[in-house]
């Protein structure tokens, strides 16, 4: 079962655009998106893809927290590492 809506190593999430990681995101919601989450995971995928370019690693939006019904909305993992946003 896949927990999260987008996952990738680092390396190809900075050479992903930013619409295309947005509409891997949509298409894995299931939900109606509405403008304020497309504007947030917009800034996050600009804000990440500028501050990860140096980093080796990790990278999943809309991590599922099993049991809670919950999600993540970003996890990275560099280098044995987990730093959830």
């Amino acid at each position: 079962m896949k927990r999260e809506y987008y996952s990738d190593s680092i390396a190809n999430f900075i050479g992903t655009t930013p619409d295309n990681i947005l509409g891997i995101l949509a298409n894995n919601s299931g939900f109606d998106i509405a403008t304020l989450q497309r504007d947030a995971w917009r800034k996050e995928i600009d804000i990440l893809h500028s501050i990860l370019r140096n980093y080796d690693g990790e990278v999943f939006f809309e991590y599922s927290i099993p049991r809670m019904g919950k999600r993540i909305d970003v996890v990275i993992i560099i280098k044995h590492i987990i730093f959830v946003l």
